[in-house]
């Protein structure tokens, strides 16, 4: 199991960027977590294999319709202890 954790800055709160989420990682069995950040980022831990990791890292590049993304940084990170992709609250 691979994992990362994202910052994605652009127009991502306020757009249903985090709910898109929890559906995008669910559909490709990832684990983890979204959440807003006080500075207008939304931040993300996505774990599990390769290729379901791949494909929901593509698509934070895209974001939801209404969600412009202009930044992604991404770094490896330690799998969440828990399994399950959750919404949580906002830093």
């Amino acid at each position: 199991m691979t994992a990362r954790l994202l910052r994605i800055a652009g127009r991502v709160q306020g757009v249903g960027y985090r709910d898109w989420l929890v559906r995008e990682a669910r559909r490709h069995g990832i684990s983890g977590w979204v959440r807003n950040r006080a500075d207008g980022t939304v931040e993300a831990l996505l774990a599990g294999e390769e290729d379901g990791l791949n494909a929901v890292l593509t698509a934070c590049r895209r974001g939801p319709p209404l969600a412009q993304v202009t930044r992604i940084e991404e770094q490896f990170a330690e799998p969440p202890a828990e399994p399950g992709f959750t919404r949580r609250p906002s830093l």
